[in-house]
């Protein structure tokens, strides 16, 4: 074959579907741009209507993908590529993927459950089976958490939408449970009284519901006080450690002891 007939073939190509071309790389440069104007828009307009962050988060990714894939079959349509046959294709395809991927589709559908349930949204501290932390966001696989000691996770939806959620910031009060054990030989009454009023002198705990102390339990070396204490949420862990300082330094004070483990053992003679 001469250089001359290679030359003319390729003429021949070019001009039949060099204008195709030509179109479907003008088309996708202004769908890319359009896309990203589309983005900007509805990021505005999701924080307008004060959407949940996490699900902002899942929209915007959904949105981009199927824009993105949209412009994609627009572009292959313009160059020839018959409907059918790309539909056919994109159907071995998508069972190609769907079998290889079905872990990532179930974290997927785990995450559309996630945001259609609301367990928690973003802000929110959260104990999973997994982790520990607060609700950085809800992604189309992963949920991420921030753990106290700044340590991120990434935890995947299909396991999180199955796991017990235990959520910390959903109501605005929370109460405060604390065991303070005191010595068979101690003023039982008297140690009810001074837990009590360190609870209530506090300036974090609620007066309403009144903090609560009594007897919770009698075990083998201590007489086990049991103090229920009502707080807001964002001051649960002042006021725990804040009881347990002066709850000791007032049973110091006052000559209540805290007993260490004893055993007493009798012998026959």
């Amino acid at each position: 074959m001469t250089f001359a007939l290679i030359w003319e073939k390729f003429l021949d190509f070019l001009f039949a579907f060099g204008p195709k071309v030509l179109g479907a790389l003008l088309t996708f440069a202004a769908g890319w741009l359009l896309i990203h104007l589309l983005m900007k828009w509805i990021v505005k307009t999701l924080s307008r209507l004060k959407i949940d962050l996490a699900l902002q988060s899942f929209l915007r990714s959904l949105i981009r993908i199927t824009l993105i894939v949209l412009l994609f079959i627009t572009c292959a349509i313009l160059i020839g590529i018959p409907v059918t046959s790309l539909v056919t294709a994109l159907g071995a395809v998508g069972l190609a993927v769907s079998l290889s991927v079905k872990d990532s589709l179930s974290h997927l559908a785990g995450g559309m459950i996630l945001l259609a349930t609301k367990p928690f949204v973003a802000g929110d501290y959260v104990e999973t089976d997994f982790a520990a932390g607060s609700i950085l966001s809800v992604g189309l696989f992963y949920t991420e958490l921030s753990t106290p000691d700044n340590k991120r996770i990434f935890i995947p939806n299909g396991q999180l939408s199955n796991a017990k959620v235990v959520n910390y910031s959903t109501e605005k009060n929370r109460r405060l449970d604390l065991t303070f054990s005191i010595g068979y030989g101690c003023d039982v009454e008297k140690a009810k009284k001074i837990v009590s009023a360190v609870a209530a002198a506090h300036p974090k705990a609620l007066s309403v519901p009144a903090p609560f102390v009594r007897v919770g339990a009698l075990s083998e070396s201590s007489v086990d006080l049991f103090c229920r204490v009502w707080v807001r949420a964002e001051d649960y862990w002042d006021l725990n450690f804040d009881l347990l300082e002066q709850v000791k330094a007032a049973f110091d004070r006052e000559g209540v002891v805290i007993p260490y483990p004893q055993l007493d053992i009798h012998t026959a003679r």
